[in-house]
Formats: structure tokens, sequence, C-alpha cells
């Protein structure tokens, strides 16, 4: 831990890589300025922080793709891009009477320092869920939220959203013991919808369909996994399968349109098992 003194701001030990990390950004910031400048690009010149927003979600969802296929190479291109836009709305920003890139940066680092009193100030003995916590509650005191559980930012996935809630609500300690408990939850919502359905109730049915939904996210978020990806995952998953059957049914003579369902789910069991073996 650097030592400091009461009068002394926190900061970080040197990487070792600092100054070429440094010279990197200087470039971008100074190609980004370019690009936005008198005798850059007419399309990066028309570009306000409100029309550049919708690519930082997009870029995002890039970068969570490539992860999720553990494709590194395209991971790191991604977040290439991802920082290339972040530097262009920090431009932007300054543009349009926001404080500089610079500023920005500095601003973070103080924010980020603060919010680890457990590595810059006094020692405590932190685990994980302890540090979150202390996150939380940091943030809380900063943004001056009545709720512990904050607020999250209206375009989120929901599975996120979802997983961001439960993580805020454990950080205080309200959380399933084991996942024995989380597994029984699940079962008890599968349970309450097989109910709503059989009342034939489709308010119900939808607040129950809801409610699993939410269970289900909350056993990733138990065992630290990422649902959005998990999903994503069975979705391509699904689409292999689906598109193998249908090429069987092509080599049988036959279409989803005309077969039967028997049929469909034979040739799905064999995509299963093809998949398998490969």
């Amino acid at each position: 831990m650097p030592s400091h003194d009461n009068d002394s701001p926190a900061t970080s030990p040197p990487a070792p890589d600092r100054n070429e990390f440094a010279a990197s950004a200087a470039a971008l910031l100074d190609l980004v300025r370019h690009l936005s400048g008198p005798d850059g690009c007419p399309w990066d010149r028309e570009q306000t922080t409100r029309t550049l927003s919708p690519y930082v979600v997009e870029e995002a969802h890039e970068i969570a793709d490539a992860i999720a296929a553990e494709d590194a190479r395209s991971a790191a291109e991604e977040i290439g891009d991802l920082l290339f836009l972040v530097t262009f709305l920090a431009v932007r920003l300054e543009r349009e009477h926001g404080p500089s890139p610079s500023s920005i940066a500095r601003a973070n680092v103080a924010k980020m320092i603060a919010r680890h009193p457990h590595v810059f100030g006094e020692r405590k003995d932190l685990d994980a869920q302890g540090v979150l916590r202390q996150w939380e509650a940091g943030k809380q005191r900063e943004a001056g939220h009545a709720s512990i559980l904050g607020k999250s930012p209206a375009g989120l996935p929901a599975l996120l959203r979802a997983y961001r809630v439960q993580e805020k609500a454990a950080s205080v300690g309200f959380d399933w013991p084991d996942v024995a408990g989380v597994l029984a939850k699940i079962r008890e919502e599968v349970d309450e919808t097989e109910s709503a359905l059989a009342k034939q109730d489709a308010a119900h049915v939808a607040e129950e369909i809801g409610d699993l939904l939410f269970a289900v996210v909350n056993l990733a978020r138990f065992v630290k996994t990422d649902p959005e990806a998990h999903l994503r995952a069975a979705i391509e998953k699904f689409r292999r399968r689906f598109d193998r059957m249908v090429e069987g049914l092509n080599r049988e003579g036959t279409s989803p349109e005309r077969a039967t369902l028997d049929e469909m789910d034979r040739l799905w069991e064999e995509a299963k098992r093809e998949e398998r073996k490969d």
C-alpha cells in the first residue's frame, strides 16, 4: 500500500508500463482532436455527445460478445474501439462546455481512490463481499440516493439490471446462505407459475414468469457468472441445432412447415447428438 500523510492525496504506485500507455493515450487524443477538428472528418465534426451515446451501448455489447466467445483478439479490438469512442465523447463534452478529457480522467482517479479506502486508507480486513458492501455504500453517499439499490440506467438490459439489483441487496447481507436456497426459490417460482397457468389468469402468469426469470438470474449471480452471456450462448446453441434440424428435413424432401412434430423432434435429437460428438 502506498504511504501518504493526511495532507497528501493518496496515489497508486507507478505502473511499469505507464509511459507506454501515456504515449498511446496521448496519440489517441491527438487523433480524436484532429478527426473532429476543422481539418478532420466531416462526419466526426458533426457528432455530439447525444449522437455518439448510442454507439457506447453497441460497442459494449460487441465487447461482451467477444468475451463470451472467448475470442481475445476480437475482445482487444472491440475494447480499442470503445477507448476511441470514450475519448471522442470526452472531447465532444469539452466542446459542449464540459470539463476537459484530462480533468475527467483525474476526477475518475480521485473517485476510484475514495471508493477503495481498504487499499488507500486505513488497512481493513475485507473479503470480496465486504469490499462490495463498502463500494455500494460509497456510491449511495455520492449520489445521495435514499435507496440502497440506487438507480439503474433506463437502457440497461433487464438481465443485467436484475443482476445488479440483486448484487446490491446481497452487499448488505440480504442473500441466501447457500445455493440450495436459490434452487429452492426457482422451484417455488416454477410451481407458482404452473398454478397461475392452471387458473388461466394472464396477469398472474406474467407476474410469475417475471419472478421466475428474476430467480434464475439470482442463481447466476450467486455462483458469480454472467446470465446475459449464458442466455446468448443458449440462443446460439438453439440456432445451430434448429438449422441442423431444418437441413435434415430438407435432405428428407420436406420442410418445417410440412413436417410433423415427431419428425422435427427426431431430427432435433439427432442434431444434439451430432453437436455433442463434434
